[in-house]
C-alpha cells in the first residue's frame, strides 16, 4: 500500500537522537496506528512497548533482533517484526525511509 486514507496526523514529530531519527505518527478510524519515518545513517537502539511491523521504504539497514545473534540486512520493500518488551539494534547504511505499524 503506497498510501493511506482517512487518517489524522499528529502534529509534532517524534525526534530522537539528536534529530538523526524522526517520525510522524498517522492515527486511523480503528484507532490504530503507523509511524512514518526516517533515519540518518549511524548506530541506533530502541526499546519497543508494542509488536511492532517495519516495513523499508528506502534505504539499507543492519537489524540484530532481540535474541538474536547474526545481523540480518534489510532493503526496500522487505520488513521485519519486532516483539513488544524487547530491544533492537539498527545499523543504518543508507538514509532509511521506513513505515512501523504497531499492534
Amino acid at each position: 500500500m503506497s498510501s493511506f486514507e482517512n487518517v489524522s496526523v499528529v502534529k509534532a514529530a517524534n525526534i530522537y537522537f539528536d534529530g538523526k531519527v524522526s517520525s510522524r505518527t498517522i492515527e486511523f478510524s480503528d484507532g490504530s496506528k503507523k509511524t512514518l519515518g526516517i533515519m540518518m545513517v549511524g548506530d541506533y537502539e530502541f526499546d519497543t512497548d508494542d509488536n511492532e511491523l517495519v516495513e523499508i521504504q528506502a534505504g539499507e539497514v543492519d537489524v540484530l533482533l532481540p535474541n538474536e545473534s547474526k545481523w540480518q540486512t534489510f532493503t526496500k520493500g522487505t520488513s521485519f517484526e519486532v516483539p513488544k518488551n524487547a530491544s533492537f539494534k539498527l545499523k543504518v547504511k543508507e538514509v532509511l525511509d521506513y513505515c512501523c505499524s504497531y499492534y
